[in-house]
């Protein structure tokens, strides 16, 4: 009984070994030094992945941000497309072309790739 508990223990410490990054000494750690160096390895994975969800929080705030900006746009366009009124005084043609040549081109691009391919976290 006594040496299928050792022999079951020895094998979960081969295992641990082989999913924490022991460094250059990887043959030469006792149990506990791999138990410490566990841990530590689990806090940095936390860390991580605390970090990592406060930045998908930040974009997905961002993101919700945009989309209601783009709606905006989308309707202050069709309002000034159904006015008539597409030109205010202080702005030529030419402007508001390069205008709406750069939310077509540049933006939305850049709002697509934020709708459709959100950020993913390992």
């Amino acid at each position: 009984m006594e040496k299928n508990r050792r022999a079951h223990l020895r094998l979960c410490l081969e295992r641990l070994k082989s999913l924490v990054p022991l460094g250059p000494d990887a043959n030469r750690h006792t149990t506990l030094s791999l138990l410490m160096k566990a841990k530590e390895h689990i806090k940095r994975l936390e860390e991580s992945d605390r970090k990592a969800q406060h930045t998908l929080e930040q974009l997905q705030r961002e993101r919700r941000h945009l989309r209601r900006r783009l709606e905006q746009l989308g309707v202050e366009r069709t309002r000034m497309d159904s006015t008539g009124s597409a030109h205010s005084s202080d702005k030529s043609d030419s402007d508001q072309g390069e205008l709406q040549h750069r939310l077509k081109c540049g933006h939305l691009c850049l709002l697509s790739n934020i709708f459709f391919h959100p950020p993913t976290f390992v």
